[in-house]
């Protein structure tokens, strides 16, 4: 596919994307978006805030991160005037550390779900409408990704969620940050395609597997979006 193709593609993707936040974010309050700082997640909180520059941008403050995630994230915040949202779990990682150790290597889903999963879900409920950068294409446990779900929150809430670009590619989202000038985690020039918290990326193990660098093989979710499963 040349140049020409694969602009018309993302472009029309880009025209999708556009309606359907058009239709669930403008005008509307009780609408969030989480984000990551990885590429699709600032790619669609670029195109939202066009629509509201005060829509909330939650970011699980974990206490796992890379530096460089957290300097690109006050960057980004920074420079586009983001109304982020950063969640932190109920005990600091000196106060969990104390208590049980290092559970990102004895108990990785128990650490997912105090530091990632409870926060977020509490946060979650609080909105009609949930916007969020999955792809189809990032696992195989996405691979039945809808565009628009009701999900079902601990204690029977149900929120929309919306994933606009679940039938990107990563070609498709590395193409429209490069033609709507979106600077990029650093991270991914040192070859990880995949972050999360430090302690549990590494690079892919698997090159044809994005998320095969999380969590050192041993799962593939960290339980927000499915539930947490072994890695096959």
């Amino acid at each position: 596919m040349g140049i020409a193709e694969i602009a018309a593609e993302v472009n029309a993707k880009l025209d999708a994307a556009r309606a359907t936040l058009a239709r669930e974010v403008k005008g509307k309050g009780d609408v969030c978006l989480t984000c990551s700082f990885q590429a699709e997640d600032v790619l669609l909180t670029k195109l939202a805030i066009a629509l509201d520059p005060r829509i909330p941008v939650l970011f699980l403050d974990t206490g796992y991160h890379f530096a460089e995630t957290y300097a690109y994230r006050d960057r980004i915040a920074r420079e586009w005037g983001l109304n982020l949202i950063n969640l932190l779990p109920e005990k600091t990682v000196a106060e969990q550390e104390t208590e049980h150790g290092l559970l990102y290597q004895t108990a990785p889903d128990r650490c997912c779900g105090l530091r990632k999963v409870e926060p977020l879900f509490k946060a979650v409920a609080g909105y009609r409408a949930w916007l969020t950068g999955l792809r189809r294409e990032q696992a195989r446990s996405r691979a039945a990704l809808e565009e628009s779900a009701m999900f079902s929150l601990p204690g029977g809430k149900q929120v929309l969620k919306l994933a606009p670009l679940a039938a990107w590619t990563t070609r498709d989202v590395w193409y429209a940050c490069e033609q709507l000038a979106i600077p990029l985690l650093p991270l991914y020039e040192r070859g990880y395609t995949s972050i999360g918290c430090e302690p549990c990326t590494t690079l892919p193990l698997d090159p044809n597997d994005p998320r095969s660098g999380r969590w050192g093989g041993r799962k593939v979710e960290c339980g927000i979006h499915i539930q947490a499963a072994p890695a096959r």
